[in-house]
């Protein structure tokens, strides 16, 4: 079972990478028509709860696996997730109000917990 956490790890850091490496630079170089927020605000909701349902995977396949670290990285990156997806409505009324300086505070929150959510996979994976 451990191997389909694995699986599952791996699968997250490849969608936080392709994110950050590949749609956000696409997003901010190729959308200039007012379309940006919108799909932002559409794709960072399905983004934490695809990343919090590979962490709950992970942590299952590990636990009934016999893997205790991955069982506890997997529920790490699940509340990690979690917290994030709680944080977007916020972070929208934040930027929405024009209130910068609680949606720079938020943004990095969430890039945070998404630096996080890629360490407790990467520890899964090699730790």
């Amino acid at each position: 079972m451990s191997e389909l956490a694995f699986l599952l790890a791996g699968a997250s850091l490849g969608i936080i990478v392709f994110q950050t490496a590949v749609l956000a630079p696409l997003v901010f170089t190729q959308l200039k028509d007012g379309s940006r927020g919108p799909f932002l605000r559409a794709l960072f909701p399905r983004f934490f709860l695809i990343l919090a349902a590979l962490g709950l995977g992970s942590a299952l396949s590990s636990y009934f696996g016999d893997f205790d670290r991955g069982a506890v990285l997997g529920v790490i990156a699940l509340i990690l997730a979690l917290i994030a997806y709680v944080l977007i409505p916020s972070t929208n009324r934040a930027r929405d109000e024009d209130r910068k300086k609680a949606f720079k505070f938020l943004h990095l929150a969430s890039v945070l917990l998404t630096l996080g959510i890629g360490i407790s996979n990467l520890l899964m994976l090699f730790g």
